[in-house]
């Protein structure tokens, strides 16, 4: 029998790794941006066309690569990161592997064009399904640029795997954030189909923050600063009133890294014990610095995976600082009664010593109250008004209200005759039918109700809406005005009308009858929300969360006191929807009880 393995193609083997290292255009984006921090860059360029799958490109003034490294680093396994086993515990970059380039060039069109400091020229290298089509000195600036174009040209199964743009848009603003957050002293341009995204100016953690989710997050941030033989912390997180109902602004960074960790995640929530409601997660931004050799990265190819050696202690102290950082700033509540909050010294100038003076008062001593006052003109006689009573109003009176008390009572007794509906604990309303009684969940039925006639309105007719008076204008992150301006057609028919959007706010000029201005804030942020929780695939996705997201929002609420014609209206209103028995998350909305299911109750 003739022998069979045989070694793949190195061609081969480069696309099966790629299989690992590039899964979507944000993994070819985060690769390219770390080799840049790696390189020494002071300013990263990132630009990107129809979500990457076009064009990725990645611009920096680093050091530069010669004319051998140029075409070497595309070779698998081949790094300047490591030498031998033991650097792999000792790693202060972001890559080590020596995959990621190859496994790029093996399935898109690269090119690379880089110089040396030192030298005068520098070289441009391109590159299709890894194999090498020209090399040559060109004139270029200090640093290198390397473009990705056609991501998965020769695979179109996984092309086709890809999401839509506003999807793979959407990952390639996460990672994006994650390298921007961890290097706030780099500075970072993101440009998409010629728009500019994001312009970070290199500055401290701060800044950096609130440069990408908004002038809003200033407010809400209070430092964290520990530093102990084990680790150091710092950073920063957000105040228990800021929590959210969804996990998003969550970061762990460890050496400047990104990483994922169930465990450290659960201390932060610990600490927040009793300060948030339950189901609420609290933001934060928490940067550890550690011994390299104490920490192992080389678990999955992402590498967002760590492991400690010393956990527990890990664990016990970032759980003690954050706990001690909220008490410090006056976040966690104080057991005095007598305390007024609003004249406690912030914890900034009790940390410097800061000592209040006593304010001066001064005296008029020529002010006279009575001066210029003329008691003559103001006195005013008083005059009593000697009311006529007439014998007979006495009698009309008494007869006109027992009138009145017995058509009330004849009211009452046909409305107990005619009613049909009953709001149970504020909570559920039953409704008499022939058969029995229907028990329904009254803000799982006005979900249904909302979700259909909003879906109705942004798909088959135009909504209506109502114009403000005074526009509105919100703040928000750069990427989350990316994403409403993605669906402001889908929510124009849907009623809201934008009369404005700049890189950090929106203004909004009118909003769907159903709305309240009050409101609007609350319902964009939770269509955010869950746009970013959904990941929509395809158009009539986008349509069906966002009209979920407002049914939710403006549902009504359990604990709502109904009159007898808004449940009438409750009622009618779900038995008139396509589908009234679930609600658009597919909860039941209503359980029907027969008579003889009741009969069965007392007789069992």
């Amino acid at each position: 029998m003739s022998d069979i393995i045989q070694l793949l193609p190195d061609h081969v083997a480069n696309q099966i790794a790629a299989g690992e290292v590039v899964q979507r255009p944000a993994s070819v984006v985060k690769e390219l941006l770390e080799n840049a921090i790696d390189a020494g860059a002071t300013t990263i360029k990132l630009l990107l066309k129809d979500a990457g799958k076009t064009l990725i490109q990645v611009i920096d003034d680093g050091k530069g690569m010669s004319n051998t490294d140029a075409r070497m680093c595309f070779e698998r396994h081949a790094t300047s990161k490591i030498e031998k086993a033991e650097d792999l515990f000792n790693l202060n970059t972001k890559g080590f592997r020596g995959e990621a380039l190859a496994s790029i060039a093996a399935i898109a069109h690269v090119e690379l064009k880089t110089k040396q400091e030192n030298e005068e020229l520098g070289t441009c290298l391109k590159i299709e399904g890894s194999t090498l089509l020209s090399q040559e000195f060109i004139a270029t600036g200090k640093g290198a640029s390397i473009a990705v174009k056609n991501l998965f040209y020769n695979i179109p199964a996984r092309r086709n795997f890809l999401k839509s743009d506003t999807v793979e848009t959407r990952h390639i603003i996460d990672e994006f954030q994650r390298v921007a957050l961890a290097h706030p002293t780099i500075s970072f341009l993101f440009h998409h189909n010629n728009n500019e995204v994001y312009h970070l100016k290199k500055g401290n953690l701060r800044q950096r923050i609130v440069s990408i989710f908004g002038a809003k997050m200033n407010e809400k941030l209070v430092p964290i600063n520990e530093q102990t033989d084990i680790l150091s912390i710092e950073g920063f997180v957000a105040k228990p009133e800021f929590s959210k109902r969804k996990r998003g602004e969550q970061f762990f960074f460890v050496n400047d890294r990104f990483i994922k960790s169930a465990y450290l995640n659960h201390a932060v929530v610990n600490a927040f014990e009793g300060l948030i409601e339950p189901g609420a997660y609290p933001s934060y931004f928490l940067y550890l610095k550690v011994p390299a050799q104490t920490i192992d990265i080389n678990i999955h190819p992402t590498k967002t995976e760590i492991k400690f050696d010393n956990e527990k202690a890990l664990y016990a102290i970032l759980r003690a600082t954050v706990k001690h950082s909220l008490g410090q700033y006056n976040v966690a509540p104080v057991l005095d009664f007598n305390r007024d909050a609003n004249l406690d010294t912030s914890y900034a100038q009790q940390k410097n010593n800061h000592t209040s003076t006593t304010p001066k008062i001064i005296v008029d001593p020529d002010f006279n109250p009575f001066k210029n006052v003329n008691q003559k003109e103001n006195y005013i006689p008083h005059k009593r008004e000697q009311k006529k009573q007439d014998w007979e109003t006495l009698y009309t009176s008494v007869l006109s209200e027992e009138k009145d008390k017995q058509e009330e009572l004849f009211q009452q007794q046909e409305t107990a005759n005619t009613q049909k509906t009953f709001q149970i604990h504020k909570k559920y309303v039953l409704s008499l039918i022939k058969s029995g009684v229907v028990l329904i969940h009254q803000s799982l039925a006005h979900q249904r109700i909302l979700y259909e006639s909003f879906l109705e309105s942004i798909t088959i007719k135009e909504a209506n809406s109502q114009q403000l008076l005074f526009p509105v204008k919100i703040n928000f992150s750069s990427a989350e005005i990316e994403m409403i301006y993605s669906l402001k057609s889908e929510l124009e028919n849907a009623g809201f009308s934008f009369d404005e959007f700049t890189k950090d706010s929106i203004t909004i000029k009118g909003i769907p009858i159903s709305v309240t201005e009050s409101k609007i804030t609350i319902i964009l942020e939770e269509l955010l929300n869950d746009m970013n929780l959904e990941v929509p695939d395809a158009s009539f996705s986008h349509f069906d969360i966002m009209a979920k997201s407002f049914a939710k929002t403006l549902c009504i609420k359990n604990g709502a006191q109904l009159s007898e014609k808004e449940q009438e209206s409750l009622v009618n209103n779900l038995f008139s929807c396509k589908e009234p028995s679930t609600s658009p998350f597919g909860k039941a909305t209503f359980k029907t009880l027969t008579l003889n299911e009741i009969d069965h109750l007392f007789t069992s």
